[in-house]
């Protein structure tokens, strides 16, 4: 039931969503500040706070689309999010800025990738994997789009006018999610089960199955968590951190842009080769390599091809690892209440991401940027473990460990 048409315009929606709300802070973060005569950490703090409300609506959202589908809860996605841009834009007190930033907030958990894969995994179930994969394509291409985009507008016609720019630009997604087809996958796939009281032994096999699914859905928010955390902080203090190093301010950037470059070709990749590759097992590659190319970044300032390559494996691996994000719940729970079990399994990486810049920046201030190149690597690392423990729970058994379930019991 995924078509090319709904790949299509579900990827230029994302293309369009992300350029719009996430990556409108990058842009006119600054801008706005000056515009106003505010502090940058009052705008940074509105940005921080429409994280914790993607936190905070998660679940709600989640399920919302698991019952209704996503159809609703992404084009209403798409209306806030004109609505968040439109109070920015208009926003001369604090208040109403930070009002903004929380429609926004509103707007980017119903309209953003977690949303996009909650619905493929609804409509096409195990199938939408590759969809999956298709759709960040357009999302990975945002900033490379809208950053420049936005820069001429605003260059051209200022602040204001490049915010209600952005609006018009929001609603144009407004037919794209409205054409999400209102479809279920068959029954839900699951690995869970239904006990059956009279049967002690199918008892004891379905407790047993919820403990190794509670178990995977605990590793996942682990290394999902710890990837938001470290992303959130690069995505603000990456050129700092390169410069700190001794890179010049030019080079810094010109390595920092490799990491959109690196991002977009790990998830071409990802589609055209990774069919039979089982998502944990892409997860494990990808943490594998994240904290070694960090450890790259040491040497950047003697040698320009280090910094380079640290941006560019960075961005692979985060490319390759914002497609398991949204596979991964597929192995482990199935497209049975895939939304609002991911929704609340990703609460405490919206949360943690809304304080990394912040706390990144202390930790700059206090041990340099050779120290917050030793937290990613630590943070990575944990990562790195969940990821094998993971993909040790998740691997193939041998039938004679584990018996496979009679089809009566366990739908496909």
């Amino acid at each position: 039931m995924i078509t090319r048409a709904l790949v299509i315009k579900l990827g230029l929606g994302q293309l369009i969503s992300w350029g719009t709300a996430y990556y409108l802070i990058g842009n006119f973060g600054t801008l706005i500040a000056h515009h106003h005569g505010w502090s940058s950490s009052v705008v940074y703090a509105g940005f921080s706070a429409s994280l914790l409300t993607m936190a905070v609506v998660s679940p709600f959202c989640g399920r919302m689309i698991d019952r209704h589908g996503g159809r609703i809860i992404m084009t209403l996605g798409s209306c806030l999010n004109a609505l968040g841009c439109l109070i920015l834009a208009f926003a001369d007190q604090q208040v109403l800025h930070f009002i903004g930033w929380i429609i926004l907030g509103l707007a980017m958990r119903a309209t953003l990738y977690d949303a996009a894969f909650a619905t493929l995994a609804r409509i096409g179930g195990r199938d939408a994997r590759r969809a999956m994969g298709q759709i960040t394509l357009f999302g990975g291409l945002a900033s490379t789009v809208f950053w420049p985009l936005g820069h001429l507008i605003q260059s051209e016609f200022g602040i204001t006018i490049a915010l209600v720019a952005y609006a018009g630009f929001a609603l144009l997604t407004v037919p794209m999610y409205a054409a999400i087809p209102d479809a279920r996958h068959g029954a839900p796939s699951g690995t869970g089960t239904t006990p059956n009281p009279t049967d002690d032994a199918d008892n004891a096999d379905d407790h047993g199955l919820a403990t190794h699914q509670r178990l995977c859905g605990f590793l996942y928010a682990v290394i999902v968590t710890l990837l938001n955390v470290v992303n959130a902080a690069m995505s603000a203090h990456m050129i700092a951190i390169l410069i700190g190093l001794g890179l010049t301010t030019a080079a810094a950037i010109n390595a920092a842009s490799l990491r959109g470059i690196g991002q977009s070709a790990a998830r071409a990749a990802e589609i055209l080769f990774g069919k039979r590759i089982a998502p944990a097992s892409l997860t494990l590659f990808a943490t594998a390599v994240l904290p070694l190319c960090f450890v790259l970044a040491f040497w950047g300032d003697q040698f320009a091809l280090a910094a380079m390559t640290f941006t560019l494996l960075y961005g692979a691996a985060n490319g390759v690892l914002t497609i398991t994000r949204g596979t991964l719940p597929l192995m482990i729970f199935g497209n049975a209440r895939y939304g609002h079990q991911v929704g609340r399994l990703l609460v405490p990486g919206f949360i943690l991401s809304a304080l990394a810049p912040s706390l990144y920046e202390r930790a700059i201030a206090h041990w340099g940027p050779t120290g917050a190149l030793w937290l990613s690597i630590a943070l990575l690392a944990c990562a790195f473990g969940a990821a094998m423990w993971l993909y040790l729970l998740l691997r193939p058994q041998s039938p004679e460990t584990h018996p496979a379930p009679s089809p009566d019991r366990h739908p496909s």
